[in-house]
């Protein structure tokens, strides 16, 4: 239908990879802490916006950029499956 919107939010901002690293402790001022344990995840704040706005019910796109390399890649494909228009990433 003419003039029908096909997106009620379009979430333009950062999408990247989070590291993170699970210790015993913090780390103090200048010290070197060894982690036991280690993940990547989506982040980023635009993608988290579009993640929230779309598990709220709303038709939801991102518009960003990501690397031609791996996590580029699942970057892209977390959006998508999160139920996230992708076409313009």
């Amino acid at each position: 239908m003419p003039g029908e919107r096909q997106w009620d939010v379009v979430v333009v901002g950062s999408v990247n990879t989070d590291f993170l690293i699970r210790g015993a402790k913090l780390p103090g001022p200048g010290e070197t802490a060894e982690g036991e344990e280690y993940h990547e995840g989506a982040g980023g704040k635009g993608a988290n916006q579009a993640v929230a706005a779309a598990r709220l019910g709303a038709r939801t796109a991102s518009w960003a950029r990501v690397g031609g390399d791996r996590r580029g890649e699942e970057m892209a494909r977390s959006l998508e499956a999160e139920g996230r228009g992708t076409s313009a990433v």
